[in-house]
């Protein structure tokens, strides 16, 4: 059964243009659609950002679209509803930019014209492909911006940030700093006698050295300086970049390293003596720690109401309160069987949306007729209007016949935006349901060559928790294809 959504917060973004309006789409009509499909949908809407008559070119800076980006970093809204993508952003940079925004604060975006709904699992899959866009253009940049590097490396230029402690870039050369070179030195020489980092850094501290921007120091910034080659004469250069996946530095390959050869502070035997205890202490201080991860963590639950967790002495889930326990291996095998009731055939799937489809083409076909007689009731107001200013129509007449054309035409604008919600409401749904029936199949098939992150992503993307009760395991999935029980159980022994 799908999960209840009431307590979502949402957001409406609408932004028409100057021409939009000379067509008719006013933004009333975009908040009227919008509200239906949250209502449809069990949301609150706590905000509306309006942007009238505001060019798509770029509107990152627009003051509504910092307090919407605000609103969703802080948790304000979980969810923007807009009419279109190309409502959102036209630029292309500024639509990632968005999307990026609002996966990292873990809100969803929903689009209605284009059937996107991000808290659906096929609507996730646009923030898949936003990602990968993301990651293709900041790959073209770095790599335009990395061919140049190891030629100025090379010729021994500076790549952008400071020079390490001890020296100083001047006249585009790396050189040693009078003032900074010393206290390098004694870095090295206090390591090799005291070999603890903290206490080099209380050392220097207590003598009255600070870092360079006046910090104390610290015993990460003592080892930083020990690792670094610059102080026994080599200086690395492109031996760095950044990880796509979370933006840490991760180191190159050897061999595409730059090494340009400076003058030293110590010697090469004072930094091998300094580093060969720092590996020394690391390789004694390493300790092996199991994945503290299981499948079911988080969603495990005893029938008393409690979460139920692997002790790291224990290969059960257990219940702190009652003591209830599963074995971990037996709760897995039990939910891979209950995988196969979340399968369906291909005739099933196509019935079911086939019968979708049908749905739709009938909601389609009364938005289109209501769309249609809106402008036939319109054309007739206007005609009318006409017709009373040539003086061709008495004010008595143009009164009674304008009040019945006027009352259609507001029941038709209250109706159209809800029927068209609706409309929108199915056809995401479609879209995810048709992802999901159609993958399910392949997904059991696969799971026994997963890797345990891929089971347990599938395990958070498709069940809402596990009760464990006395003799029998009830699973709660996320998902109802609507001919199938979305709450199976199978009991367990043991």
């Amino acid at each position: 059964m799908e999960k209840a959504e009431t307590s979502k917060r949402v957001g409406i973004w609408i932004r028409v243009s100057t021409e939009d309006q000379v067509r008719g789409e006013s933004p009333e009509t975009h908040e009227r659609r919008a509200r239906a499909y949250a209502e449809s949908r069990d949301w609150t809407v706590v905000e509306v950002y309006r942007l009238d008559a505001v060019s798509g070119k770029t509107v990152k800076d627009h003051p509504e679209a910092k307090r919407m980006l605000e609103d969703a970093r802080k948790g304000h809204i979980t969810g923007l509803i807009f009419s279109k993508l190309a409502r959102l952003a036209r630029n292309t940079k500024e639509l990632l930019d968005f999307a990026d925004h609002f996966r990292t604060a873990g809100a969803d975006l929903v689009s209605l014209g284009e059937a996107i709904d991000t808290s659906t699992p096929a609507g996730r899959l646009f923030y898949t492909m936003v990602a990968a866009m993301a990651t293709w253009e900041r790959e073209e940049i770095a790599a335009r911006v990395a061919a140049s590097v190891p030629v100025r490396a090379q010729m021994g230029k500076p790549l952008g940030g400071a020079a390490s402690f001890g020296y100083e870039w001047k006249d585009g050369q790396l050189v040693v700093n009078d003032k900074e070179a010393p206290v390098r030195k004694l870095v090295y020489e206090l390591f090799i006698e005291h070999r603890r980092r903290k206490t080099v850094a209380r050392i220097l501290n207590e003598r009255g050295y600070r870092t360079r921007n006046g910090s104390a120091w610290s015993d990460t910034t003592v080892e930083r300086l020990l690792r670094d080659p610059t102080a026994k004469g080599t200086r690395r250069a492109n031996y760095t970049q950044t990880k796509s996946s979370n933006g840490a530095w991760e180191l190159k390959p050897e061999d595409e390293w730059v090494l340009v050869p400076v003058e030293p502070i110590v010697s090469e035997e004072t930094w091998a003596t300094a580093n060969s205890i720092l590996d020394e202490r690391r390789v004694r201080g390493t300790r092996q720690t199991k994945p503290v991860t299981h499948l079911f963590a988080g969603v495990a639950a005893c029938e008393c109401g409690h979460k139920m967790y692997v002790p790291s002495n224990s290969p059960k889930y257990t219940c702190a309160k009652c003591r209830n326990k599963i074995p971990v291996k037996d709760l897995e095998a039990i939910f891979k069987e209950e995988l196969r009731a979340f399968v369906f055939s291909p005739e099933e799937i196509f019935d079911h949306v086939q019968a979708g489809n049908e749905q739709l083409n009938s909601f389609e076909s009364l938005i289109s007729s209501m769309e249609a007689e809106h402008k036939k009731l319109t054309g007739e107001a206007d005609k009318l209007i006409e017709l009373y200013q040539a003086n061709l129509l008495d004010k008595g007449g143009f009164g009674q016949r304008y009040e019945k054309l006027r009352a259609r035409l507001e029941q038709v604008g209250e109706e159209l935006p809800k029927l068209q919600a609706k409309r929108d409401v199915l056809k995401i749904a479609l879209a995810s349901q048709e992802e999901v029936l159609s993958g399910s199949k392949d997904l059991v098939e696969r799971w026994d060559t997963l890797e345990h992150p891929d089971r347990r992503h599938v395990v958070e993307a498709i069940l809402d928790r596990v009760v464990i009760g006395n003799g029998e395991v009830e699973f709660n999935f996320l998902y109802n294809p609507g001919f199938a029980s979305s709450s199976n159980s199978q009991s367990h022994r043991g």
